[in-house]
């Protein structure tokens, strides 16, 4: 493209204030991808075939629709959308190949394709922590102030300190090691942040 050159594009959004309007030439140039994803609704359920994974994403090759004129495939999932869990890597999750059913998030006016979410279709397993819960997990890592504990598969508390023992331990190694087996209680569960708080201190007695 030129400076000077004339263009066909379609508006797709207008900033009043500045006195902007953005446009697209994906729209004009690929009106069967722009429509299909016109039309698409938050919430739907699209299935295809991962084709491509990038250290921001992986690229979806739609079971319907046309084919993107750039990209291996029309839908993306970007990482925080792969999994509930922490990840190490995407390879962890999907492979190349692999069929998928995603959710779909939004139209992507810029790159003209589908945002997806595989982890919206699975069970967020935060739902199933609660306060006052008495959990089994392993020491998985211990800093000045406390002990994370893995609880789930992909999913750790902290113990703060002062929550460690019964009694005040000036650091985490007065009490416990990684690789330890304990028995925790939820005190607090952030969904927002996804984040527990636990508590080895006030484990009942009997849950020993």
């Amino acid at each position: 493209m030129k400076v000077g050159q004339r263009i066909i594009a379609e508006v797709i959004a207008v900033d009043l204030d500045e006195g902007h309007a953005r446009l697209s030439m994906t729209a004009t140039e690929n009106p069967e991808l722009w429509a299909f994803l016109k039309s698409r609704h938050r919430g739907e359920i699209l299935s295809g075939t991962i084709t491509a994974i990038e250290r921001f994403g992986v690229f979806v090759a739609l079971d319907d629709g046309p084919d993107h004129p750039v990209f291996p495939g029309v839908g993306f999932i970007a990482i925080p959308e792969l999994s509930w869990r922490h990840i190490e890597a995407v390879s962890d999750v999907v492979q190349v190949g692999q069929r998928v059913s995603c959710e779909f998030l939004q139209f992507d006016t810029w790159n003209g394709e589908a945002r997806l979410s595989l982890k919206a279709t699975r069970p967020d397993p935060f739902q199933a922590f609660a306060v006052g819960q008495t959990l089994q997990g392993q020491v998985t890592k211990l800093v000045p102030f406390g002990v994370f504990v893995q609880v789930a598969d992909g999913i750790e508390g902290l113990v703060h300190l002062q929550e460690l023992a019964s009694t005040p331990v000036a650091t985490p190694q007065d009490v416990v090691e990684a690789g330890d087996e304990v028995t925790v209680v939820v005190t607090e569960v952030d969904r927002v942040r996804r984040r527990l708080a636990l508590s080895r201190r006030q484990v009942s007695p009997d849950s020993r």
